[in-house]
């Protein structure tokens, strides 16, 4: 099951025996047990029957015993199992589980990493139950992922850059995100939308010297701009490495390839060439159909190349060892005269 699929069951009130919430992402194991342990039951029932357990200070034989127990003047009972990741012969729980207490709701939380699915435990709790495995977001799916929360979540509207720059600044962390979002939420003082000048002055991030507005310098061919973002980055390479750079520019160059060869009445349509490219309507108008006015396919081409070749560079791949900031330089003095 989904994390969407695991919450619309629980908010209605249906809760299965046994969960195993399991993999890298720990935001969506926290959200579900979260709200297991808080709204399972009355608190004042909680007492007695709903236990907390950690994998490093307890066995399986504790939790199956735990697990197996009646509830107390109470509809059910639930343990949760944190950090399961740490529990010993974790797999010894199948006997448990092919034996379930109907009225536990047992909760296993196996955190960063898959449990191992050789292990028979995990075939019979998807037979019993309910197994979510949370995987972690990609870089590049971070903004749109960032954009849905806060219209979902906060009731609010994002600026795309906005999304674009705390996605920069945060990464795939969504732990993180979500707590950003919450910050810009008290600080829009009731506004409903979030703008570049909220998150660079809540978040910790420019809204002048990042990879994206290097990216639109290079795309329009701003010559003196670019130069001014990449001496930024040369002055603090910890905080602006080559390595966090090069995927944005691939991303976008990749991307106007494959625009310059969609047929004119697919690029008309901002929709069906965002279907293409896997990218939202607004990135079009915005991004890839100026862009590509300046670069035509064999110059994309011939960028993609050199992003792979300074990626190798800066990762020390049959290179001597150079500065980040002195690569970037050179990298975007070549892409600018392509």
């Amino acid at each position: 099951m989904v994390f969407d699929e695991i919450m619309r069951e629980l908010r209605a009130g249906k809760y299965r025996p046994v969960y195993l919430l399991m993999g890298e992402e720990p935001y969506y194991i926290d959200a579900v047990s979260d709200f297991i342990e808080q709204n399972a039951m009355p608190e004042e029932l909680r007492s007695f029957n709903q236990t907390i357990l950690y994998g490093k200070e307890t066995t399986a034989v504790a939790v199956a015993h735990e697990a197996g127990q009646y509830p107390m003047m109470a509809e059910r009972r639930v343990v949760i199992v944190k950090e399961a990741q740490n529990l010993p012969k974790i797999g010894e729980l199948e006997h448990y589980v092919e034996h379930l207490q109907e009225q536990t709701v047992l909760v296993i939380c196996h955190k960063y990493k898959n449990l191992d699915k050789r292990l028979r435990l995990a075939k019979l709790i998807d037979k019993h139950g309910a197994v979510m495995e949370s995987k972690k977001l990609y870089d590049n799916q971070m903004s749109s992922w960032i954009t849905n929360y806060v219209v979902r979540e906060a009731g609010m509207q994002i600026e795309q850059r906005a999304a674009e720059l705390m996605a920069e600044s945060i990464g795939t962390n969504i732990s993180a995100a979500v707590g950003a979002v919450e910050k810009l939420r008290v600080a829009a003082a009731g506004a409903k939308l979030i703008t570049v000048d909220l998150v660079a002055a809540n978040v910790g991030v420019s809204k002048e010297y990042n990879s994206f507005e290097l990216r639109d310098a290079i795309l329009a061919r701003n010559v003196t701009k670019a130069n001014r973002i990449v001496h930024a980055f040369s002055l603090n390479e910890k905080e602006y490495p080559i390595q966090m750079i090069i995927p944005t520019l691939f991303k976008v160059f990749g991307q106007l390839m494959i625009y310059s060869r969609l047929p004119p009445e697919q690029k008309v349509n901002p929709n069906t060439a965002a279907a293409a490219l896997g990218e939202r309507p607004f990135a079009i108008q915005r991004v890839i159909e100026p862009g590509s006015r300046n670069y035509n396919f064999g110059q994309c081409w011939q960028i993609v190349g050199l992003l792979r070749e300074y990626d190798m560079r800066s990762k020390g791949f049959n290179y001597p060892a150079a500065g980040s900031g002195d690569l970037l330089k050179e990298l975007v003095f070549r892409i600018m005269n392509c």
